[in-house]
């Protein structure tokens, strides 16, 4: 049977991972016969791309044909506390014929550190910060989906309480999650995926659909039975009912003010710090630090005006330094010229690796960071072509790696590194 490139791209998000990766080499195979034009990759690079196996519109297949077609030079998989679309997306890039990273990101507990007390860069909740193991060594993928196995099994329990949390809440309205039926279904769970607190109000965001349809009704609906503020933009999309990123939307206005009401702070599956700056070290894997920075205004509209690091950055990255850390990474889109000055000083007195990425969990964003263009941040496109060296070479041999002891001893200077692992950086 022939399929249309429509359909090819509705089946890259099938159920089925070798019904997905087929679609994706048909497609190629349509490029290939000159049905479909190719597209020619630019120099943007993007390291920070949620799939299905966290929260995401699009499966690792889908993340992996959409960057290309943005025209995406490479293609970086992140998902929260999972690691498991890994294999499937270094597969679809091959298909494909981008360039790939992989990483997982998670929670790790800083109540041990010096600057335990703190909110570092998570709005949910203070001692609890966000990091990233990128340019994962391939042979390590089954350590590190082990190590999260416990954890993911951990924030099931709080998830289920949290849901019966958000069912009290709508109890007054009659519209109740079953988390096995309504939430889990939505995830890959089954699959080695993880369920996130956006897993729980994309399945509330079905029922309120079911229940007030789109458009004007929802939105007079959140602003005066839920107590929801809602910003002009953020109203004027709830009330198109046309609109095709509707239940994204509606999932963005409640992310930034209901989590608070039904939030339980994640204890025991958050590992200290110390244990995941370990695994990266044992897998060969890049350990950095998410820089998020104070929010004035968020850009993706799923944040409250909220502050964040800001006011201990220099104290921070002397402990990230101590701790054990190797890079920083941060999306330039996301905050102000001035906080991106500071912070790219620090990370070159600090030497810590800069890694770029514009996490990328609804169809509304792009895969292109316009931000990143801009000649400054040339480094980071280096940084990039280096991250993906470090994680050819680690996966030949972990001792090749661009953070092993051996290369550190040989090539000192981080500089000097990012040279050797992309030799054209100069």
């Amino acid at each position: 049977m022939k399929y249309t490139e429509t359909e090819l791209v509705e089946m890259l998000n099938a159920a089925d991972k070798n019904t997905r990766l087929d679609a994706l080499r048909e497609l190629r195979e349509m490029i290939e016969r000159g049905e479909l034009k190719a597209t020619i990759a630019g120099n943007d690079v993007n390291n920070h791309v949620h799939t299905t196996y966290s929260f995401s519109p699009y499966s690792p297949t889908s993340a992996v044909w959409h960057a290309y077609r943005a025209g995406l030079k490479t293609v970086g998989i992140m998902d929260h506390d999972s690691i498991a679309g890994a294999r499937e997306f270094l597969e679809a890039a091959d298909i494909i014929g981008i360039l790939a990273t992989i990483g997982v990101e998670c929670r790790v507990d800083m109540s041990k550190t010096p600057l335990g007390d703190k909110r570092f860069n998570n709005p949910d909740q203070e001692q609890v910060a966000y990091m990233a193991l990128h340019g994962v060594p391939h042979q390590s993928i089954d350590r590190i989906t082990e190590f999260f196995v416990p954890l993911t099994a951990e924030r099931g329990v709080r998830n289920r309480a949290m849901t019966a949390r958000i069912n009290e809440l709508m109890k007054p309205h009659d519209i109740a999650l079953d988390y096995d039926a309504d939430v889990v279904t939505i995830s890959q769970l089954g699959d080695g995926g993880s369920v996130t607190e956006r897993h729980l109000l994309f399945a509330l965001c079905h029922k309120l659909t079911d229940r007030f349809g789109r458009g004007s009704a929802m939105a007079e609906f959140l602003k005066h039975e839920m107590d929801i503020p809602l910003s002009s933009n953020v109203e004027e999309v709830l009330c198109d009912a046309a609109n095709p990123y509707y239940d994204y939307d509606l999932l963005g206005a409640l992310k930034s003010d209901l989590v608070e009401k039904f939030y339980i702070p994640a204890t025991d599956e958050c590992p200290p710090v110390e244990d995941v700056l370990a695994l990266g070290r044992e897998t060969g894997a890049i350990s950095a630090y998410a820089y998020l920075g104070d929010i004035e205004q968020s850009v993706t509209g799923d944040k409250k005006a909220q502050l964040f690091e800001d006011a201990f950055l220099d104290e921070l990255f002397f402990q990230l330094k101590d701790l054990g850390y190797n890079a920083i990474t941060y999306m330039p889109s996301r905050n102000t010229a001035a906080q991106l000055a500071r912070l790219r000083e620090l990370c070159d007195k600090f030497e810590f690796f800069q890694i770029s990425g514009e996490d990328i969990n609804t169809p509304r964003q792009s895969f292109i960071c316009m931000a990143q263009r801009a000649p400054e941040f040339a480094n980071l496109y280096e940084a990039t072509m280096a991250l993906i060296g470090h994680e050819q070479r680690g996966s030949a041999d972990l001792s090749d790696g661009m953070f092993s002891p051996q290369t550190i001893e040989a090539i000192p200077p981080l500089s000097e590194r990012i040279k050797e692992y992309y030799p054209d950086s100069e």
